[in-house]
């Protein structure tokens, strides 16, 4: 694999993580939330992610020799919304409670989110590494071919 396909999919995972940490934190601005345009409270969302083959020359050719579509990038295709029931909580006093005093309460979990939020967090430090290390190795060849 070159340098530039090894940057490529690693600002790609980058930017799908980013993609899901941005979802993350829109469910918990929403954790509250009752009442939404749609009617109903707020849905837990997330992403969906998909290996998409690398757009580059190398790429194809490595996937000729190798017999196979192996050079991958990440992308979001989608952000769905979880089907989940929401939470029924017993409130008389809320706006939006039914006439029994219940209140539909929007399906996030907050340690679900947390957790999600660290694991996203800790891939994209983790492609972050692996861009970092190619610009190592691609300094250090450049370094090479210089002292001759």
């Amino acid at each position: 694999m070159d340098f530039m396909t090894s940057l490529k999919i690693g600002s790609s995972g980058m930017t799908a993580q980013r993609k899901r940490i941005d979802t993350i934190s829109t469910n918990l601005a929403n954790i509250n939330t009752t009442r939404t345009a749609e009617g109903g409270p707020y849905r837990r969302q997330s992403v969906v992610f998909s290996a998409v083959h690398a757009k580059d020359n190398f790429g194809k050719e490595l996937d000729s020799a190798l017999g196979g579509d192996h050079v991958r990038e990440v992308e979001v295709t989608d952000t769905v919304e979880d089907h989940e029931e929401p939470k029924m909580v017993y409130q008389p006093e809320h706006p939006d409670a039914d006439e029994r005093g219940y209140v539909a309460m929007p399906n996030v979990n907050l340690m679900e989110e947390m957790v999600d939020l660290i694991s996203a967090s800790r891939s994209y430090e983790a492609n972050v590494a692996t861009i970092n290390a190619t610009k190592g190795m691609l300094s250090k060849a450049i370094s090479l071919g210089s002292n001759r």
